[in-house]
């Protein structure tokens, strides 16, 4: 996924805040978690690019491990059990949902290490072949990029849905 991480996000967070009848942060802050959660494992990029000079896949960090993203989740969901209007526990749960949702749709066609730091193999459902050159032309050719596309026309969407009718009430 090159584009629709930030899209997913979205959509999570809108979801979930359009079905809460209440709760103890803005809708935007919210919402802005759900997105920020689901690019944030791609920060890594700064750290592939800038000192490990593209000698390690980057999604072989410990950002792209499943396990960092279920852990946030789970915390999140316990701080939310001893602390039920806690702003906290909702703001890392639709982060750490984004989070987890990144690694769900670069699965699709990326290497995605879901047993990691214990299993060094990668899983994905479906391989790119090495067709085109640039390497990311490849990508933007392939049938998967669609996906990509219905998700960001699917937020796009929601977003003038949600702008036009500002369906949320009872959130601070």
């Amino acid at each position: 996924m090159f584009i629709a991480h930030a899209p997913s996000g979205y959509l999570l967070a809108t979801h979930f805040v359009e079905r809460a009848r209440s709760l103890p942060v803005r809708a935007s802050v919210a919402v802005a978690a759900g997105v920020i959660g689901g690019f944030a494992p791609d920060f890594d990029m700064l750290w592939f690019y800038l000192v490990d000079a593209r000698q390690t896949h980057h999604h072989k960090y410990i950002s792209h491990w499943p396990v960092l993203w279920l852990s946030l989740l789970l915390l999140a969901l316990l701080w939310r059990q001893v602390r039920p209007s806690s702003a906290g526990a909702v703001v890392l749960g639709l982060f750490a949902a984004g989070g987890l949702l990144h690694m769900v749709l670069d699965s699709v066609v990326g290497d995605i290490w879901w047993f990691a730091p214990f299993v060094d193999r990668p899983f994905a459902l479906f391989t790119v072949p090495a067709l085109y050159k640039p390497w990311w032309l490849n990508f933007f050719l392939h049938w998967s990029f669609a996906i990509e596309l219905a998700i960001c026309a699917w937020a796009l969407a929601t977003w003038r849905r949600r702008r036009r009718t500002r369906p949320i009430h009872g959130v601070r």
